[in-house]
């Protein structure tokens, strides 16, 4: 009787709730529709007067003559461009990684030895797990076209994975509940994308470890020996029912590069580091992806032989403020700034697939700006859009969602007011998964300064 009472009472307070004042819901999404516009979807030919229709966050129609819905916010455009939204693929922004333990807070030799490890091998690291969504570099991203970031750990040695973020998802959607929605995990469109690598040792000091190039590279080495070991212990232990090994998140983190399921991107800037990088590449058969890369147009047989991608950094080599105007600089540092905007064009006639990082540039503007520079120096218009858009999201394993301006797609989007590259045009809109991000005021004169 007690039960059938509890139950009772249990229906009557459900009933209760459902029959009280209706629920909060969520608006419905809002559909927009930029009509009588040049489309430039990348995925194929530009269509000279169309339109584009986006409800929430995906894209819905694209062509002449594409049907608007009733209610659809229009936006003219006439005399305007519309481009997908641009990718950055090395970027720090939305990142708040907590700082690796320092190895002179501790007090014995072994402790001092283990936090020094700690601090290099991190490979269990996620960037998604890190996520700032208030960070402002998101936000200046956004307004400069870049409507999505491969966010890299920091840290040098074995970094860590990256994860591609959008860079705006909108105002805060009205609260159901008292406790706020986390703005984080709608931010991540795909995670991990790879594991980051250096080999750069580093200056000594309290966390000075290794100190020298090839101390580097040999922890590298090692690291990824101790994980094959590691693994191979873990399945043994499994198929024959003994103990398995003590846990090791770090060694754990690193099976998934072994066993080829996710890339491991190497960060080289020379050529010479390039081909260090492919070698241990094929040594663990890893699936090779080079950063910075900045000199990778003269191994570009090599990189093309070893299938490997490419993110090349924009943050192109210049000229220390600090110098005096009459200063000499060393013939190889001057061949090296001439050098470096020609990358992209040695890499596209050679077939290696490439995209672009920010790499540290301290304006989000300079990111378009310096790909200018790339299509001055001889890389087509149509490879260098492909290599910020379509090419850079199947790089990253997401390009069935951006990359692209087609049905289905997340609306990332930037309208112009001309050709991407020219030097007079300016961001008219932007769009990050169909929402409008706010353009500063000081972004709406020259897209881009002149060289």
């Amino acid at each position: 009787m007690k039960s059938t009472l509890h139950l009772a009472c249990a229906a009557l307070a459900a009933l209760a709730v459902t029959s009280g004042a209706p629920a909060a819901q969520e608006p419905a999404p809002m559909t927009y529709a930029i009509v009588g516009a040049r489309v430039v979807p990348v995925s194929g030919p530009a269509i000279a007067d169309g339109t584009v229709v986006f409800t929430g966050d995906r894209i819905t129609a694209v062509g002449v003559g594409a049907s608007v819905p009733a209610g659809a916010i229009r936006i003219d455009g006439a005399g305007l461009t519309v481009y997908p939204g641009l990718i950055d693929m090395g970027s720090t922004a939305g990142v708040a990684v907590p700082a690796a333990p320092r190895s002179d807070t501790v007090r014995t030799t072994e402790d001092q030895e283990r936090a020094k490890r700690a601090a290099i091998l991190r490979p269990h690291v996620r960037v998604a797990d890190h996520v700032n969504a208030a960070d402002a570099a998101l936000e200046r991203a956004a307004a400069a076209g870049i409507t999505s970031v491969l966010a890299l750990p920091p840290g040098d040695t074995l970094r860590g994975q990256s994860a591609l973020l959008l860079t705006s998802i909108g105002a805060d959607a009205p609260q159901i509940g008292a406790v706020a929605d986390d703005r984080r995990a709608p931010m991540v469109v795909r995670s991990p994308v790879a594991l980051h690598v250096s080999f750069a040792g580093r200056p000594g000091g309290a966390n000075g470890y290794p100190v020298s190039l090839m101390g580097g590279i040999a922890f590298v080495r090692q690291a990824f020996l101790d994980a094959q070991h590691h693994g191979a212990a873990v399945a043994y232990a499994g198929r024959t029912r003994t103990a398995a090994p003590a846990g090791d998140a770090a060694l754990d983190a690193l099976q998934p590069a072994l066993d080829g399921t996710l890339p491991v991107a190497f960060e080289a800037a020379s050529a010479r580091e390039i081909l260090r990088a492919l070698a241990m590449a094929r040594a663990f058969s890893f699936t090779p992806m080079i950063t910075n890369a900045l000199e990778a147009g003269a191994v570009a047989s090599d990189l093309r032989a070893a299938n490997a991608r490419v993110i090349v950094s924009l943050n192109f080599p210049a000229r220390l403020p600090s110098l005096a105007p009459d200063a000499d600089e060393p013939l190889e540092t001057l061949r090296r700034r001439a050098n470096a905007p020609k990358t992209p064009a040695a890499l596209q006639t050679a077939g290696v697939p490439f995209a672009f990082a920010s790499d540290g540039l301290g304006d989000p503007k300079d990111f378009l700006r310096h790909a200018a520079k790339a299509v001055a120096e001889g890389l087509p218009a149509d490879a260098a859009l492909r290599a910020l858009t379509l090419q850079a999201a199947t790089m990253a394993g997401a390009a069935d969602r951006l990359g692209s301006i087609d049905a289905g797609k997340l609306a990332n989007l930037v309208v112009t007011t001309g050709d991407l590259f020219e030097e007079k045009t300016t961001i008219a809109h932007v769009f990050v998964a169909g929402q409008p991000v706010t353009l500063d005021a000081a972004d709406a004169g020259a897209r881009r300064a002149a060289p």
